[in-house]
């Protein structure tokens, strides 16, 4: 299975210790965390993750990106935590080290591959595709 394109939205810059979400169509100001992003964090707007009743959460390996950027993009692979709260991510999986250590072992985090990230999307609510 595979997936095309999706829209996410930047809500947390790579490196940046203010945090910003998405709420009734735009970014706003959340809260100013104790340590930095390791990666750009942010969400898939119109999606809904049924383990937090959020929007699905995204992350954007490689250089920072700004708060409020739309991104279109094929998701890369998907970051499995054993609560269900997965993230889609894109960009080359073969730098997730930095991902998979923000999260406390008890989460089991890992990366799984752009089937897992297709299959997990097509058994969502619902999705927004580019």
């Amino acid at each position: 299975m595979t997936v095309g394109a999706v829209v996410g939205v930047v809500e947390w810059t790579r490196g940046e210790v203010d945090r910003f979400v998405w709420r009734d169509g735009e970014v706003v100001p959340l809260r100013r965390e104790a340590r930095p992003a390791p990666v750009n964090y942010g969400c898939l707007p119109g999606t809904l993750n049924p383990a937090d009743g959020a929007e699905v959460d995204a992350v954007w390996l490689g250089g920072a990106r700004p708060v409020g950027e739309r991104v279109t993009a094929t998701p890369s692979g998907l970051l499995w935590l054993a609560d269900g709260d997965h993230k889609v991510v894109f960009g080359k999986l073969e730098e997730g080290a930095a991902l998979l250590a923000w999260f406390p072992p008890e989460r089991g985090a890992h990366l799984l591959g752009p089937q897992d990230a297709a299959a997990w999307l097509a058994s969502l609510p619902s999705q927004v595709l580019a």
